[in-house]
């Protein structure tokens, strides 16, 4: 696996857009839902899952937003 370098600024712009579309998520689930099964053919990778990964990803570039992951209280 290679190594990939972010400058600062941008990993958090783009842990910005990763939080932005988890949130857009789970603001409209049941809508967003059909449209997922829809769009991949019904795989079983629900909304849930998308937004998990999502705010795994912005974690992982962030260190923010632990609470979502692990539950409990942001610090």
């Amino acid at each position: 696996m290679s190594t990939v370098h972010l400058n600062t600024s941008d990993a958090a712009e783009l842990a910005e857009m990763l939080t932005f579309l988890g949130d857009w998520l789970a603001n409209d689930p049941h809508t967003l839902s059909a449209s997922l099964e829809k769009f991949l053919g019904g795989t079983g990778y629900t909304t849930d899952t998308l937004h998990n990964d999502l705010a795994r990803f912005a974690f992982l570039l962030t260190g923010e937003g632990a609470a979502h992951l692990f539950g409990g209280e942001e610090q």
